[in-house]
Protein backbone atom coordinates (compact mmCIF):
# COMPACT_ATOMS: atom_id res chain seq x y z
CA UNK A 1 0.00 0.00 0.00
CA UNK A 2 1.01 3.63 -0.59
CA UNK A 3 -0.52 6.15 1.83
CA UNK A 4 -3.12 3.61 2.91
CA UNK A 5 -4.41 3.07 -0.64
CA UNK A 6 -4.50 -0.31 -2.26
CA UNK A 7 -2.88 -0.80 -5.63
CA UNK A 8 -5.04 -3.07 -7.77
CA UNK A 9 -3.64 -4.16 -11.13
CA UNK A 10 -6.59 -5.19 -13.30
CA UNK A 11 -4.52 -6.27 -16.32
CA UNK A 12 -2.52 -9.30 -15.31
CA UNK A 13 -2.14 -12.66 -17.03
CA UNK A 14 -1.72 -15.97 -15.30
CA UNK A 15 1.78 -17.15 -14.44
CA UNK A 16 1.26 -20.83 -15.13
CA UNK A 17 3.49 -23.93 -15.06
CA UNK A 18 4.87 -25.20 -18.37
CA UNK A 19 2.64 -28.27 -18.02
CA UNK A 20 -0.27 -26.06 -19.06
CA UNK A 21 1.39 -25.18 -22.36
CA UNK A 22 2.45 -28.79 -22.87
CA UNK A 23 -1.25 -29.61 -22.64
CA UNK A 24 -1.88 -27.06 -25.38
CA UNK A 25 0.67 -28.81 -27.58
CA UNK A 26 -1.12 -32.10 -26.97
CA UNK A 27 -4.46 -30.57 -27.94
CA UNK A 28 -2.99 -29.17 -31.14
CA UNK A 29 -1.07 -32.25 -32.19
CA UNK A 30 -3.94 -34.66 -31.50
CA UNK A 31 -6.71 -32.21 -32.44
CA UNK A 32 -8.38 -33.05 -29.14
CA UNK A 33 -8.18 -36.84 -29.46
CA UNK A 34 -6.67 -37.15 -25.96
CA UNK A 35 -8.97 -34.58 -24.35
CA UNK A 36 -7.95 -32.21 -21.57
CA UNK A 37 -4.88 -32.80 -19.38
CA UNK A 38 -4.90 -32.33 -15.60
CA UNK A 39 -2.45 -29.86 -14.05
CA UNK A 40 -1.08 -30.49 -10.55
CA UNK A 41 -2.35 -28.01 -7.95
CA UNK A 42 1.09 -28.06 -6.34
CA UNK A 43 2.67 -26.87 -9.59
CA UNK A 44 -0.03 -24.23 -10.06
CA UNK A 45 0.70 -22.97 -6.54
CA UNK A 46 4.44 -22.92 -7.19
CA UNK A 47 3.93 -20.53 -10.09
CA UNK A 48 1.37 -18.48 -8.16
CA UNK A 49 4.12 -17.88 -5.61
CA UNK A 50 6.39 -16.67 -8.42
CA UNK A 51 3.71 -14.17 -9.39
CA UNK A 52 3.24 -13.02 -5.81
CA UNK A 53 6.97 -12.31 -5.58
CA UNK A 54 6.66 -10.02 -8.61
CA UNK A 55 3.66 -8.25 -7.06
CA UNK A 56 5.50 -7.76 -3.78
CA UNK A 57 8.53 -6.35 -5.58
CA UNK A 58 6.46 -3.63 -7.28
CA UNK A 59 4.21 -3.11 -4.22
CA UNK A 60 1.00 -4.23 -5.94
CA UNK A 61 -1.62 -5.48 -3.49
CA UNK A 62 -3.97 -7.31 -5.87
CA UNK A 63 -3.72 -8.46 -9.47
CA UNK A 64 -6.71 -9.53 -11.55
CA UNK A 65 -5.62 -12.44 -13.73
CA UNK A 66 -6.79 -13.57 -17.16
CA UNK A 67 -5.39 -16.15 -19.59
CA UNK A 68 -2.57 -14.96 -21.85
CA UNK A 69 -4.62 -13.84 -24.86
CA UNK A 70 -2.07 -14.53 -27.60
CA UNK A 71 -2.07 -18.16 -26.44
CA UNK A 72 -5.83 -18.72 -26.73
CA UNK A 73 -5.84 -20.05 -30.33
CA UNK A 74 -9.41 -18.93 -31.11
CA UNK A 75 -9.11 -19.72 -34.82
CA UNK A 76 -8.05 -23.36 -34.38
CA UNK A 77 -10.21 -26.33 -35.35
CA UNK A 78 -12.06 -28.28 -34.13
CA UNK A 79 -14.09 -26.02 -31.86
CA UNK A 80 -13.73 -28.46 -28.96
CA UNK A 81 -10.01 -27.79 -28.49
CA UNK A 82 -10.62 -24.04 -28.27
CA UNK A 83 -13.27 -24.63 -25.62
CA UNK A 84 -11.19 -27.13 -23.65
CA UNK A 85 -8.10 -24.91 -23.78
CA UNK A 86 -10.02 -21.92 -22.42
CA UNK A 87 -11.50 -24.08 -19.69
CA UNK A 88 -8.04 -25.32 -18.68
CA UNK A 89 -6.68 -21.76 -18.46
CA UNK A 90 -9.68 -20.64 -16.44
CA UNK A 91 -9.33 -23.61 -14.08
CA UNK A 92 -5.69 -22.70 -13.41
CA UNK A 93 -6.68 -19.13 -12.59
CA UNK A 94 -9.54 -20.32 -10.38
CA UNK A 95 -7.07 -22.48 -8.42
CA UNK A 96 -4.74 -19.51 -7.88
CA UNK A 97 -7.59 -17.18 -6.86
CA UNK A 98 -9.03 -19.74 -4.44
CA UNK A 99 -5.63 -20.17 -2.78
CA UNK A 100 -4.96 -16.41 -2.58
CA UNK A 101 -8.26 -14.49 -2.58
CA UNK A 102 -6.57 -11.45 -1.04
CA UNK A 103 -4.00 -11.23 -3.86
CA UNK A 104 -5.81 -12.36 -7.01
CA UNK A 105 -9.10 -11.99 -8.85
CA UNK A 106 -10.16 -13.77 -12.03
CA UNK A 107 -11.10 -12.59 -15.52
CA UNK A 108 -12.12 -15.58 -17.60
CA UNK A 109 -11.13 -16.37 -21.14
CA UNK A 110 -14.06 -17.04 -23.45
CA UNK A 111 -13.95 -19.71 -26.17
CA UNK A 112 -14.62 -17.39 -29.11
CA UNK A 113 -14.48 -19.47 -32.30
CA UNK A 114 -14.80 -18.80 -36.00
CA UNK A 115 -17.95 -19.74 -37.88
CA UNK A 116 -20.42 -19.06 -35.05
CA UNK A 117 -23.75 -17.40 -35.91
CA UNK A 118 -23.41 -15.10 -32.89
CA UNK A 119 -21.53 -14.79 -29.59
CA UNK A 120 -23.97 -16.92 -27.60
CA UNK A 121 -21.58 -19.89 -27.83
CA UNK A 122 -19.30 -18.33 -25.19
CA UNK A 123 -22.02 -17.79 -22.58
CA UNK A 124 -21.88 -21.27 -20.94
CA UNK A 125 -18.21 -20.77 -20.05
CA UNK A 126 -18.88 -17.22 -18.84
CA UNK A 127 -21.66 -18.49 -16.57
CA UNK A 128 -19.54 -21.39 -15.30
CA UNK A 129 -16.66 -19.09 -14.43
CA UNK A 130 -18.79 -16.45 -12.72
CA UNK A 131 -21.36 -18.62 -10.97
CA UNK A 132 -19.21 -21.62 -10.07
CA UNK A 133 -15.61 -20.36 -9.95
CA UNK A 134 -16.12 -16.82 -8.65
CA UNK A 135 -14.68 -14.90 -11.59
CA UNK A 136 -15.37 -11.16 -11.69
CA UNK A 137 -14.94 -10.30 -15.40
CA UNK A 138 -14.28 -11.70 -18.86
CA UNK A 139 -12.04 -11.24 -21.89
CA UNK A 140 -13.53 -10.24 -25.24
CA UNK A 141 -11.56 -11.00 -28.39
CA UNK A 142 -13.00 -8.92 -31.27
CA UNK A 143 -11.15 -11.03 -33.87
CA UNK A 144 -11.61 -14.79 -33.38
CA UNK A 145 -10.22 -15.26 -36.91
CA UNK A 146 -6.85 -14.04 -35.56
CA UNK A 147 -6.00 -11.80 -38.50
CA UNK A 148 -6.91 -14.22 -41.26
CA UNK A 149 -10.66 -13.81 -41.65
CA UNK A 150 -12.50 -12.85 -44.82
CA UNK A 151 -15.23 -10.22 -44.35
CA UNK A 152 -17.10 -11.80 -47.27
CA UNK A 153 -17.56 -14.97 -45.20
CA UNK A 154 -21.11 -14.94 -43.75
CA UNK A 155 -19.71 -16.22 -40.44
CA UNK A 156 -16.93 -13.63 -40.17
CA UNK A 157 -17.10 -12.02 -36.70
CA UNK A 158 -18.45 -8.49 -37.30
CA UNK A 159 -17.53 -5.25 -35.47
CA UNK A 160 -18.35 -5.03 -31.76
CA UNK A 161 -21.39 -2.81 -32.32
CA UNK A 162 -23.07 -5.53 -34.43
CA UNK A 163 -25.96 -7.57 -33.00
CA UNK A 164 -23.73 -10.65 -33.29
CA UNK A 165 -22.26 -9.61 -29.92
CA UNK A 166 -25.53 -8.72 -28.20
CA UNK A 167 -26.12 -12.12 -26.50
CA UNK A 168 -22.75 -11.74 -24.75
CA UNK A 169 -23.48 -8.16 -23.71
CA UNK A 170 -26.86 -9.22 -22.34
CA UNK A 171 -25.22 -11.98 -20.28
CA UNK A 172 -22.54 -9.60 -18.99
CA UNK A 173 -25.20 -7.13 -17.84
CA UNK A 174 -27.20 -9.89 -16.16
CA UNK A 175 -24.12 -11.19 -14.33
CA UNK A 176 -22.81 -7.65 -13.69
CA UNK A 177 -19.29 -8.36 -14.95
CA UNK A 178 -17.10 -6.08 -17.09
CA UNK A 179 -15.44 -7.18 -20.29
CA UNK A 180 -11.79 -6.47 -21.05
CA UNK A 181 -11.37 -6.03 -24.80
CA UNK A 182 -8.03 -7.70 -25.47
CA UNK A 183 -7.10 -9.13 -28.84
CA UNK A 184 -5.54 -12.57 -29.19
CA UNK A 185 -2.92 -13.80 -31.61
CA UNK A 186 -2.44 -12.86 -35.25
CA UNK A 187 -1.71 -15.36 -38.00
CA UNK A 188 -1.06 -12.58 -40.50
CA UNK A 189 2.72 -12.77 -41.15
CA UNK A 190 2.81 -9.00 -41.68
CA UNK A 191 1.60 -8.28 -38.16
CA UNK A 192 3.20 -9.12 -34.81
CA UNK A 193 0.65 -9.98 -32.15
CA UNK A 194 1.40 -6.76 -30.25
CA UNK A 195 0.60 -4.77 -33.39
CA UNK A 196 -2.59 -6.81 -33.74
CA UNK A 197 -3.58 -5.89 -30.18
CA UNK A 198 -3.34 -2.17 -30.89
CA UNK A 199 -5.06 -2.34 -34.28
CA UNK A 200 -7.98 -4.46 -33.09
CA UNK A 201 -8.48 -2.54 -29.85
CA UNK A 202 -8.49 0.74 -31.79
CA UNK A 203 -11.17 -0.65 -34.11
CA UNK A 204 -13.18 -1.76 -31.08
CA UNK A 205 -13.26 1.74 -29.60
CA UNK A 206 -14.17 3.37 -32.91
CA UNK A 207 -16.92 0.87 -33.66
CA UNK A 208 -18.49 1.05 -30.21
CA UNK A 209 -18.27 4.86 -30.23
CA UNK A 210 -19.59 5.56 -33.73
CA UNK A 211 -22.93 7.36 -34.11
CA UNK A 212 -24.73 4.30 -35.49
CA UNK A 213 -23.74 2.11 -32.52
CA UNK A 214 -26.71 1.07 -30.37
CA UNK A 215 -24.65 -0.89 -27.85
CA UNK A 216 -24.73 1.46 -24.87
CA UNK A 217 -28.29 2.51 -25.66
CA UNK A 218 -29.39 -1.13 -25.69
CA UNK A 219 -27.21 -2.14 -22.74
CA UNK A 220 -26.95 0.95 -20.50
CA UNK A 221 -25.26 -0.99 -17.69
CA UNK A 222 -22.66 -2.65 -19.90
CA UNK A 223 -19.11 -2.20 -18.60
CA UNK A 224 -16.30 -2.27 -21.16
CA UNK A 225 -12.56 -1.81 -20.58
CA UNK A 226 -10.23 -1.47 -23.56
CA UNK A 227 -6.69 -2.78 -23.12
CA UNK A 228 -3.44 -0.95 -23.78
CA UNK A 229 -4.80 2.54 -23.32
CA UNK A 230 -7.39 2.25 -26.08
CA UNK A 231 -4.92 1.32 -28.80
CA UNK A 232 -4.16 4.27 -31.05
CA UNK A 233 -7.40 6.17 -30.40
CA UNK A 234 -6.20 8.69 -27.77
CA UNK A 235 -3.17 9.52 -29.93
CA UNK A 236 -5.40 10.01 -33.00
CA UNK A 237 -8.17 11.82 -31.10
CA UNK A 238 -8.02 14.86 -33.39
CA UNK A 239 -9.03 12.85 -36.45
CA UNK A 240 -11.99 11.26 -34.69
CA UNK A 241 -13.13 14.56 -33.20
CA UNK A 242 -13.06 16.20 -36.63
CA UNK A 243 -15.06 13.36 -38.16
CA UNK A 244 -17.72 13.78 -35.48
CA UNK A 245 -17.76 17.60 -35.75
CA UNK A 246 -18.49 17.25 -39.46
CA UNK A 247 -21.29 14.77 -38.81
CA UNK A 248 -22.77 17.07 -36.16
CA UNK A 249 -23.22 19.81 -38.77
CA UNK A 250 -25.96 17.72 -40.36
CA UNK A 251 -27.21 16.19 -37.12
CA UNK A 252 -26.75 18.56 -34.15
CA UNK A 253 -28.30 15.98 -31.83
CA UNK A 254 -25.21 13.75 -32.15
CA UNK A 255 -22.97 13.63 -29.12
CA UNK A 256 -19.33 14.57 -29.63
CA UNK A 257 -16.70 11.87 -29.98
CA UNK A 258 -15.24 12.34 -26.50
CA UNK A 259 -18.64 11.73 -24.93
CA UNK A 260 -19.01 8.50 -26.92
CA UNK A 261 -15.46 7.42 -26.12
CA UNK A 262 -15.95 8.02 -22.39
CA UNK A 263 -18.67 5.38 -22.22
CA UNK A 264 -15.76 2.94 -22.02
CA UNK A 265 -12.77 2.57 -19.68
CA UNK A 266 -9.09 2.27 -20.64
CA UNK A 267 -6.22 0.58 -18.86
CA UNK A 268 -2.78 2.04 -18.20
CA UNK A 269 -0.61 -0.65 -19.85
CA UNK A 270 1.44 1.94 -21.78
CA UNK A 271 4.85 1.93 -20.01
CA UNK A 272 6.00 5.54 -20.50
CA UNK A 273 5.17 8.72 -18.61
CA UNK A 274 4.45 10.58 -21.83
CA UNK A 275 1.86 8.05 -23.04
CA UNK A 276 0.28 7.65 -19.62
CA UNK A 277 0.01 11.42 -19.16
CA UNK A 278 -1.62 11.83 -22.58
CA UNK A 279 -4.05 8.94 -22.09
CA UNK A 280 -5.13 10.36 -18.73
CA UNK A 281 -5.62 13.83 -20.23
CA UNK A 282 -7.74 12.54 -23.12
CA UNK A 283 -9.76 9.80 -21.41
CA UNK A 284 -9.92 11.35 -17.93
CA UNK A 285 -8.76 9.90 -14.60
CA UNK A 286 -12.32 8.72 -13.95
CA UNK A 287 -12.09 6.47 -17.05
CA UNK A 288 -8.58 5.02 -16.68
CA UNK A 289 -7.85 1.92 -14.60
CA UNK A 290 -4.47 0.71 -13.42
CA UNK A 291 -3.17 -2.23 -15.44
CA UNK A 292 0.37 -3.32 -16.20
CA UNK A 293 0.34 -6.76 -17.87
CA UNK A 294 3.26 -7.55 -15.54
CA UNK A 295 4.91 -9.92 -16.35
CA UNK A 296 4.25 -9.80 -20.06
CA UNK A 297 5.09 -8.05 -23.31
CA UNK A 298 5.90 -4.81 -21.51
CA UNK A 299 8.43 -6.38 -19.14
CA UNK A 300 11.89 -4.98 -19.75
CA UNK A 301 14.51 -2.80 -18.08
CA UNK A 302 15.26 0.78 -19.04
CA UNK A 303 18.72 1.17 -20.66
CA UNK A 304 21.22 3.89 -19.79
CA UNK A 305 19.40 6.44 -21.97
CA UNK A 306 15.92 7.78 -22.57
CA UNK A 307 14.31 9.74 -25.39
CA UNK A 308 13.52 13.37 -24.66
CA UNK A 309 12.29 15.81 -27.33
CA UNK A 310 13.52 13.49 -30.08
CA UNK A 311 17.04 13.01 -28.66
CA UNK A 312 18.78 10.38 -26.58
CA UNK A 313 19.77 11.68 -23.16
CA UNK A 314 21.12 9.91 -20.04
CA UNK A 315 18.42 7.95 -18.30
CA UNK A 316 19.35 9.16 -14.83
CA UNK A 317 17.06 7.60 -12.23
CA UNK A 318 15.31 5.54 -14.92
CA UNK A 319 18.36 3.40 -15.69
CA UNK A 320 17.67 -0.14 -14.54
CA UNK A 321 14.02 0.69 -13.77
CA UNK A 322 11.54 -2.00 -14.81
CA UNK A 323 9.34 -0.64 -17.59
CA UNK A 324 6.10 -2.18 -16.34
CA UNK A 325 6.55 -0.83 -12.80
CA UNK A 326 4.32 2.13 -13.62
CA UNK A 327 2.55 2.77 -10.30
CA UNK A 328 5.26 5.25 -9.19
CA UNK A 329 4.90 7.08 -12.51
CA UNK A 330 1.17 7.62 -11.96
CA UNK A 331 1.45 8.32 -8.26
CA UNK A 332 4.56 10.52 -8.23
CA UNK A 333 5.45 11.86 -11.67
CA UNK A 334 2.24 13.18 -13.27
CA UNK A 335 1.94 16.40 -11.31
CA UNK A 336 -1.56 17.49 -12.32
CA UNK A 337 -3.28 14.39 -10.88
CA UNK A 338 -5.09 15.02 -7.61
CA UNK A 339 -5.18 12.57 -4.71
CA UNK A 340 -8.74 11.69 -5.74
CA UNK A 341 -7.57 11.06 -9.32
CA UNK A 342 -4.84 8.74 -8.11
CA UNK A 343 -7.24 6.83 -5.87
CA UNK A 344 -9.70 6.37 -8.73
CA UNK A 345 -7.03 5.12 -11.15
CA UNK A 346 -5.37 2.72 -8.73
CA UNK A 347 -8.43 1.42 -6.90
CA UNK A 348 -11.72 3.31 -7.04
CA UNK A 349 -12.58 2.89 -10.72
CA UNK A 350 -11.66 -0.79 -10.54
CA UNK A 351 -13.91 -1.42 -7.55
CA UNK A 352 -16.81 0.30 -9.32
CA UNK A 353 -16.29 -1.85 -12.40
CA UNK A 354 -15.67 -5.16 -10.65
CA UNK A 355 -18.68 -5.19 -8.34
CA UNK A 356 -18.22 -8.91 -7.63
CA UNK A 357 -14.72 -8.46 -6.21
CA UNK A 358 -14.17 -9.34 -2.56
CA UNK A 359 -10.50 -8.47 -2.15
Amino acid sequence: MLNGQKIIDMHGHTVAPPELYAAKASLLSGRGYHGKSPISEDRIEQFAQNNIKILDKVKTDVQILSPRPFQLMHSEKPESIVRWWNEMNNDVIATQVKAHPDRFGGICGLPHVTGAKDASHVIPELERCVNELGFIGCLINPDPEEGQGNPADPYYAPPLDHEYWFPLYEAMEKLDVPGLIHSASSKDPREHYSQHFITTESQAVLNLARPSSKVFETFPNLKIIVGHGGGSVPYQIGRWRVNRYNAMKNNPDLEDFDTSMRKMYYDSALYTKESLDYCLQICGPDRVVFGTENPGSGSSVHPAYKWEKGKKVPAGDLEGWETDDIAPVILNQIDWLTDEDKYNIMEGNIRRLFSRANF
